[in-house]
This record gives C-alpha cells, sequence and structure tokens, in this order.
C-alpha cells in the first residue's frame, strides 16, 4: 500500500480495499485488530481513536482513520479479514502493508499555511474575503479566526460592520475543505493593515496567514494629501532639491510644475514620489512651485514658494554684520 506520512495531534485516512474469492463472507466482528466491534478485543492505546470508513466490509472497503496521532503510531499496519469460506471459518492476511510514519508535533513555520482570496477593494464598497484551511485531516472541524492590525496597533479581533460565515465542502469520501468568508465594507482605515486568517486545530495545533490590504482609495477625502519636503530657501548656485509624496492606493502619478512655466518638470512619469532637482540655481528659479497628485482621474495639488537668496545680498549681509 506504501508510505503514509502524517502530524501528531492530528488524524490519518489509511485507505484499503480487497477482494475475496466468491463464497466467502466477511466477518465484521473480526476485522482488525486495532478495529473490533467488541472494543474489549481493542488494545487501550488504539481504543476510540479508530474509525471504519465503510461500516459494510462486505462491499470491500477496509479504509480506516485513525484520530489523535502520537509518535508512537508510527508502524506496519496489514489488514487480515475473517469471515466464513464453504460454511467454515477462515480467513485471509493481505501481504500488502502501509507504514505509517508519524511526526512530531510541527511548528507554526512548518505548517502548511492557509490560503487568502482578497479581491480589489475600493473604499465605500462591500468586500467578501475567503480564507481556506489547508487540507489537513483534524477529527473535527478547525477553528478560523480573523485578526486585523493597523498601523501602530495591537492584534485584535475584526469589529464593526462585518460578517463572517463558515463553509464546508466534500471532496471525497474522506476529505473536506473548510473556509470562512468575511464580508466588510472598506474603508480608507483599512489601507496598509495587517489581515490575518488563524486555523487552530484540535491538539493545539494553529497555521495562519497574514496579507497587507490595499484600497483604492478617493485621494480628495485627505487621505491622499501630497507632501513637499525641503528646503525653501536657498542660495544662489545651490542645488533645489524637493521630495513630494503621497500616499495612496494604487499610486498617484506625480507630476511638478512652476507657475509661469508652460510645461512639466519631470523628466519622466513618476509614482507615489517624486524628487525634483536643479543644479546652480539663480534668481530666476524663485517662486511658486506645484506638485499635483492624479489618481483615478482626481488630482489633488499641494505647493511652496522658494526663494533664491543671491550672491550679492549674502555678501551685503555680510559686510553689514562687520
Amino acid at each position: 500500500m506504501g508510505v503514509i506520512t502524517a502530524k501528531a495531534g492530528l488524524c490519518v485516512v489509511i485507505p484499503c480495499s480487497f477482494t475475496t474469492p466468491d463464497g466467502f463472507i466477511p466477518k465484521r466482528d473480526d476485522f482488525d485488530i486495532i478495529f473490533h466491534i467488541n472494543r474489549y478485543k481493542v488494545p487501550s492505546e488504539f481504543l476510540g481513536r479508530v474509525l471504519l470508513l465503510d461500516p459494510d466490509v462486505s462491499q470491500g472497503n477496509c479504509s480506516i482513520m485513525i484520530n489523535d496521532l502520537t509518535t508512537s503510531d508510527s508502524g506496519s499496519y496489514q489488514l487480515r479479514v475473517n469471515g466464513f469460506y464453504r460454511g467454515m471459518s477462515d480467513g485471509v492476511t493481505f501481504s500488502s502493508k502501509t507504514i505509517l510514519s508519524v511526526k512530531a508535533k510541527i511548528s507554526l513555520f512548518h505548517l502548511n499555511r492557509p490560503s487568502l482570496m482578497i479581491p480589489p477593494l475600493t473604499e465605500g464598497q462591500q468586500a467578501t474575503l475567503t480564507c481556506t484551511a489547508p487540507g489537513l485531516c483534524s477529527p473535527s472541524p478547525p477553528i478560523i479566526t480573523w485578526m486585523w492590525r493597523g498601523k501602530g496597533e495591537m492584534e485584535a479581533n475584526i469589529t464593526g460592520n462585518t460578517t463572517a460565515s463558515f463553509k464546508t465542502e466534500n471532496l471525497t469520501a474522506v476529505t473536506q475543505r473548510h473556509s470562512s468568508i468575511l464580508t466588510f465594507n472598506s474603508s480608507a482605515k483599512h489601507h496598509d493593515t495587517n489581515l490575518t486568517c488563524k486555523v487552530s486545530y484540535t491538539s493545539d495545533i494553529t497555521t495562519e496567514e497574514t496579507v497587507t490590504l490595499k484600497v483604492n482609495c478617493d485621494i480628495t477625502n485627505g487621505t491622499g494629501t501630497p507632501t513637499i519636503s525641503g528646503k525653501s530657501t536657498i542660495k544662489q548656485d545651490e542645488s533645489l532639491n524637493l521630495t513630494c509624496t503621497v500616499d495612496s492606493f494604487p499610486l498617484s502619478v506625480i507630476i511638478w510644475s512652476k507657475r509661469g512655466l508652460n510645461k512639466t518638470l519631470n523628466n519622466e512619469t513618476k509614482y507615489g514620489t517624486s524628487t525634483l532637482v536643479i543644479h546652480n540655481v539663480t534668481k530666476q528659479h524663485s517662486g511658486q512651485y506645484f506638485c499635483y497628485a492624479n489618481h483615478l482621474n482626481k488630482t489633488l495639488e499641494q505647493d511652496i514658494n522658494i526663494t533664491v537668496i543671491s550672491k550679492y545680498a549674502i555678501f551685503l549681509g555680510y559686510y553689514m554684520n562687520l
């Protein structure tokens, strides 16, 4: 049957099927030493932990599920079918074996992580997010919890106008897919926050996945106001160095211009942040400079007044102070 690897604390399914000669009638009450209808014949280490997936063994399905695995469950598993053949008690021991290897409890780092499906988020619109637990064998459905953390805040349960629902899909006769669906109204406060989906199984086994939310926001509501940094007063022949930054998603297109000039000052298109550098400035570079942020067909602007001090004014001030 091969080798199966499983995790301690979870469960495992050992698939199995068999055929017998015509006229052979399997007896369920003597099916297997680790599974028996008479619980007194089951070794204490397997008692209550082994489930026969199909109670009707006459159909040839001998698959079992072992819950609450421990490393001591590792070993070789072999099928024996007892029954009656031509009116006499008989039995068949099948030569094929399954090697079960149970690994010690795994850390979060080594455990498969949940998958998160995040659609494009737009401020003011309803969003539906899905977290799907990894396909681990567990005797009971996992607990799925949503957490979020804002900038500089502690992680907390999601509150407010939100709803969460749990969904289970049967993939096969023995495997299921568990998902949690979170619905909420996207807002600017959700932008750049961390959203975590935490999945908890039995035996304190947990795994999680975290994503950073990006919300399409209207920059005219104040969330994407351009900011300009740099000195507003500089000396002649020095360099003018101004940086305009806009926090928005998607990134805004940044354009520099100067009052009185009928052209942009950008050499190339910049997104999110743009630095304007002019070397060897003169008095003619004094004036009002504008940073325009174009975002989702809307534009915001910020301006700064630049003063260039001539060499003559610097020298005159020096001599007047003598």
